[in-house]
């Protein structure tokens, strides 16, 4: 054994049976533009795989793919949507949430706005037409006013018989029995009259942009024709129509008809006061020809 000699801190093994912890620790020089392979755990664990491309591998559900790259890129980018609007995801929303919308935009029709305020007794809407009629018209947009129409248009139908002198003569004249039916006759004349007139308003101004109801439309301009030309009225049935003073009165009264008219439109249909005018414009000229100059 004397030709054998042991080197000290020499390893005689050949490269192929030297540990590969050099080869391990130091990655291999990969080419130019390609990129370079993840080393290997020198403990053997494992290592978790890349999360496959959006789609999912060949033959794996949708919804094990990429969520960020489903997103369009991550939280930041992208459509929020995108990965809910494909097979295999889904989004929760809340109960009455929009997830298309911000929740504000009503309705135009929209829902209509709330009442400005409790219904007005009968005798409360006849003097808030007279004495503030503005706030009137605007508490009473929403609410039917048939029976306080109906009940005033009539009694001023059987009153306007009167007025007119030809009329007047020939009711006076006339038998009880052939005088009541002609007085009713023109009291029903006059709400046919008046309801036409008013559905003629309300058509104009839902053409011009309003937003009301018909029926509170139609019952207060029925209200405003009959009581605005009550004081002309009145006079005219102990003056008769061709005195001075009736004709005054019923140009004052007509002139106060269209103010009226212009601010129940105007608070019924949320319109400015121009078209609101325009809006009462048929039934005014109506009135005037039907009514006003019949006995001026």
């Amino acid at each position: 054994m004397a030709g054998f000699r042991i080197g000290r801190g020499r390893d005689n093994r050949t490269p192929q049976q030297q540990p590969q912890r050099q080869q391990q620790q130091q990655p291999r020089q990969q080419p130019y533009g390609q990129q370079a392979t993840p080393p290997q755990s020198p403990y053997g664990q494992q290592q978790w795989p890349q999360a496959p491309q959006y789609g999912g591998q060949h033959g794996e559900p949708e919804y094990f793919g990429d969520p960020h790259h489903a997103q369009g890129g991550g939280p930041g980018g992208g459509d929020p949507y995108a990965a809910s609007n494909n097979p295999g995801h889904t989004t929760a929303f809340s109960i009455g949430e929009d997830p298309y919308g911000d929740g504000s935009t009503y309705h135009a029709g929209n829902a209509p706005a709330p009442p400005a305020g409790p219904r007005l007794h009968w005798k409360q809407l006849l003097s808030g037409i007279v004495l503030r009629p503005g706030p009137t018209f605007w508490q009473m947009r929403d609410y039917p006013v048939w029976g306080p129409a109906l009940v005033v248009t009539f009694l001023y139908g059987l009153l306007a018989v009167f007025g007119f002198d030809k009329a007047r003569e020939e009711a006076i004249n006339a038998t009880l029995a052939n005088a009541i039916p002609y007085v009713l006759t023109t009291g029903i004349a006059v709400i046919i009259c008046g309801l036409i007139l008013g559905a003629v308003t309300h058509t104009l101004a839902r053409q011009l942009g309003g937003n009301g109801s018909w029926q509170p439309t139609v019952g207060l301009s029925m209200l405003i024709m009959s009581m605005t030309d009550a004081p002309r009225l009145v006079f005219a049935i102990f003056l008769g129509g061709e005195n001075a003073l009736v004709q005054v009165l019923g140009w004052v009264t007509w002139l106060g008809a269209a103010a009226l008219f212009t601010s129940m439109v105007s608070k019924s249909h949320d319109l400015p006061w121009q078209k609101a005018l325009g809006a009462s414009a048929i039934q005014l000229v109506a009135l005037l020809s039907l009514i006003k100059l019949g006995t001026i």
